[in-house]
């Protein structure tokens, strides 16, 4: 599974597109990987993986660009 299918799969459970939840971890002053986990599996109801790929969004988000691009790429060349 591609990088932006999590990404997808995470918007159509939960209404959100990526930037709502590092915009609302922001606002909520969570930070850490242990507190991002948490949040994203208790309150958000997403699943492990799921949850790390957000948190890899929210955290490095030049990093997930990056994967984001290159999932594109791969699109493109197929």
């Amino acid at each position: 599974m591609t990088y932006k299918a999590y990404l997808d799969n995470i918007q159509v459970r939960t209404g959100h597109d990526p930037e709502y939840f590092r915009a609302e971890a922001e606002k909520r002053g969570l930070s850490s990987h242990a507190e991002l986990l948490k949040w994203l599996k208790g309150d958000c109801g997403l699943g492990h993986g799921h949850a790390n790929t957000m948190i890899l969004y929210i955290r490095h988000p030049e990093i997930a660009h990056q994967k984001l691009r290159a999932d594109a790429k791969k699109v493109r060349t197929k």
